[in-house]
């Protein structure tokens, strides 16, 4: 993991610090959905480590599914074209969804997929963010729960890649231009 710290200009958030955040993010959620029929939605691959950590801090009784959505390719800018590239293994009706997502960029992905899960007669969908990055929404969607609020920098770790590599890192960072631009 030495030779992937070289490639980072910052790291915004160790192992601690997340680890405390995930704590706190499962405590609220427990008790939000204390008496509900919870199913959390990890949305692959990103939000996996988020997710195991995540869930294993929730208290009260609570489901796993997962979603492939992409709307991303191998680059770093969203395509805006929204795929879904594996559905969920379950119905969702009348349930409590917690869609599980690593990072809140424009907002088109989990936009669709919120409103593509309502349609589908769940009884309430609501969003839990590691990181959320406002200043590059491109479409009006707020997140229940929210990690930590990030500057508009290509992040890596903790589950978040760039052309799928640094999701083992323990750490997020932010990723050096020199390395996603080429140079």
């Amino acid at each position: 993991m030495e030779d992937m710290r070289q490639d980072m200009e910052t790291i915004l958030f160790d192992q601690a610090q997340l680890e405390a955040k995930v704590a706190q993010l499962g405590e609220q959620i427990s008790r939000d959905y204390e008496g509900k029929d919870l199913l959390l939605v990890g949305v692959l691959k990103g939000s996996v480590v988020f997710m195991a950590d995540l869930m294993r801090r929730i208290t009260v009784p609570a489901a796993i599914d997962f979603m492939a959505v992409s709307s991303y390719g191998s680059g770093v800018k969203t395509s805006g074209v929204v795929r879904i590239l594996k559905d969920l293994d379950r119905s969702i009706e009348g349930k409590d969804l917690l869609i599980v997502e690593d990072i809140l960029d424009s907002g088109m992905t989990l936009h669709y997929l919120r409103d593509l899960l309502r349609d589908r007669g769940c009884a309430s969908v609501r969003i839990v963010t590691l990181l959320d990055k406002p200043e590059r929404r491109k479409v009006d969607i707020h997140p229940d729960y929210v990690g930590f609020q990030i500057p508009d920098a290509f992040v890596v770790g903790y589950g978040l890649d760039y052309a799928e590599k640094y999701r083992n890192l323990p750490y997020v960072g932010i990723l050096k231009p020199s390395v996603y631009e080429g140079k």
